[in-house]
């Protein structure tokens, strides 16, 4: 089986879990999308209210921002990025998940990580972080700085929203998307381009 025809495996049995409650009160699951060759995978806290909507992960405004982040750093979903999130049902009222809904959907997380077999990996805030590498983690104190997790190169940084609410940290996230690029150079292509950087 081709990488395509895994994921969508994966997708079909994530779409039917009730692991945790989470299944109960959402719309529909959020499995995650982008390019399964490009080396780069991005990871968010959940889906929001958009997202819920959709079925796709990052459509709202943090979204938009994100891809905005991304095209900043020459990348785009299509080519390079593959975008999940720690849970796939959306919190009621856009709340943390809880760390029992987090462990239920971490196995889907792995298996799509696995997949994807991503070089770098991106963590959008606290619950990304906490989530796949340390419950006790500070974004804050962790963010800029890299980690190697499971043979992979992983960069925190802050979610978008949190640039939505606090936009003072667009420039501290984009030093990050920076280093970011820099080690996609290293790592995955050398020849790749950004506008800025």
């Amino acid at each position: 089986m081709n990488k395509e025809e895994t994921i969508q495996q994966l997708k079909e049995q994530v779409l039917l879990c009730h692991r945790c409650k989470l299944r109960e009160g959402c719309s529909q699951v959020v499995f995650g999308e982008g390019s399964l060759k490009g080396g780069l995978m991005v990871i968010g806290e959940g889906p929001g209210q958009d997202e819920d909507r959709q079925g796709r992960p990052f459509v709202g405004r943090a979204g938009q921002l994100l891809d905005k982040i991304l095209e900043s750093g020459g990348f785009n979903r299509r080519e390079h990025v593959y975008i999940g999130n720690i849970v796939k049902c959306r919190p009621p009222g856009n709340r943390v998940p809880l760390p029992e809904e987090r462990e239920a959907c971490l196995p889907y997380l792995m298996e799509q990580i696995a997949i994807v077999d991503p070089k770098i990996i991106v963590l959008l805030g606290a619950t990304a972080l906490q989530g796949l590498i340390d419950p006790q983690a500070k974004i804050g104190t962790s963010r800029g700085k890299w980690l190697y997790w499971e043979e992979r190169w992983v960069m925190p940084t802050y979610h978008p929203a949190a640039l939505l609410r606090n936009p003072a940290l667009k420039r501290t996230v984009w030093e990050d998307i920076k280093q970011v690029v820099e080690k996609y150079r290293e790592l995955v292509d050398a020849t790749h381009r950004s506008e800025y950087c």
